[in-house]
């Protein structure tokens, strides 16, 4: 029941009782506290039930985690704990993530609404995620923070509170003002316009079940070395794995931009990129015609858009620019590993 003294109703429910959202993100995006903020508008702001919790290892930047929320009405008791499997509402706050992390398994069609964090359009989005089905729902929350000043998870919090259709405005900024209030109060304007922007934008398209891709059911992640598999010593016996690393998830929508024609070769950025992201080949330099290393561009399949090499780069030759507004196939140069 609401503070107006207004009982609320779940639109949906699973066979326990429950409305279920599941968020999969990366750290620092803010998923954590994207669903702390939910549940506890719906239980302290909305007089309802539930239980808000996180998934995710060590607390580093860029590590995949998932959060997850479970609703369900005042007068039923919370029995439960396990992770949502068959979400109502599934958030993925980073689509690069689906490279590396099977974020869709458990979308039911007709049951689950997808939302991504992406400028595909809905059609895309469904394609690249390969959904067997369902309502898919697109917003550009990674713009949308970096204009008004906030967080990719504001947007997205407006985006699911669209998709469920039950959680009240006010309960929401209440619970927001709670989280942030006196330790960022300057930045209370920007959430509330992220949240709207987020709530307004988002854009949803229904795709039946037409046989393009195979269901996905849930399936737990597993680790492949255990207790008992484990090398001793903690021994790395693949050599050179690193390699096969995609840090792209870690960016937050900025990058840096090689400009060829002002690079001088000085290699102050290559010193200062934690990632030896910079791609070097013995060649002509292009100014002087001496044989030496020529810097061809960046290997952005390992960049987490830091951005110290622009500040260090005294040429202009390093610029930061919106990842979105690139084509990253495009201006990507690729190390060659020897094998």
């Amino acid at each position: 029941m609401t503070k107006s003294g207004k009982a609320v109703k779940l639109p949906v429910k699973n066979d326990l009782g429950f409305y279920e959202i599941r968020m999969e993100s990366i750290g620092g995006l803010g998923a954590n506290v994207a669903g702390k903020i939910l549940t506890e508008a719906a239980i302290i702001g909305m007089g309802m039930n539930g239980a808000g919790f996180a998934s995710y290892g060590s607390e580093k930047k860029g590590t995949p985690i998932k959060s997850f929320v479970r609703i369900c009405e005042g007068d039923q008791a919370v029995r439960i704990n396990s992770p949502v499997e068959e979400p109502h509402v599934l958030a993925i706050f980073h689509e690069a993530l689906a490279k590396s992390v099977p974020v869709t398994s458990g979308a039911v069609p007709g049951k689950t609404v997808v939302i991504v964090n992406t400028r595909k359009t809905p059609t895309q989005a469904r394609d690249f995620l390969k959904l067997e089905g369902g309502k898919v729902g697109v917003v550009d929350a990674m713009e949308i923070a970096m204009a008004t000043g906030s967080r990719v998870n504001m947007v997205m919090m407006g985006s699911i509170m669209k998709a469920a259709g039950f959680f009240e405005w006010k309960a929401v900024e209440e619970a927001i003002q709670a989280q942030f209030g006196k330790k960022y109060a300057s930045l209370m304007k920007a959430n509330m316009d992220a949240l709207k922007r987020g709530f307004d934008e988002v854009k949803f398209e229904e795709f039946p079940k037409d046989g393009k891709f195979p269901a996905q059911p849930f399936r737990r992640e597993e680790p492949k070395l255990g207790y008992e598999t484990a090398p001793i010593g903690g021994t790395i016996y693949s050599v050179g794995n690193m390699r096969f690393k995609d840090l792209s998830t870690s960016r937050t929508g900025s990058i840096p931009l090689f400009i060829l024609d002002k690079c001088t070769r000085c290699g102050e950025c290559d010193i200062t990129c934690p990632d030896y992201c910079f791609v070097w080949e013995k060649g002509k330099d292009p100014k002087t015609g001496k044989d030496g290393m020529v810097l061809r561009g960046i290997d952005y399949q390992y960049c987490k858009g830091c951005l110290r090499c622009t500040y260090i780069c005294k040429f202009g030759a390093l610029v930061p620019a919106k990842e979105a507004e690139q084509d990253m196939d495009k201006i990507t140069v690729k190390h060659k590993f020897l094998k």
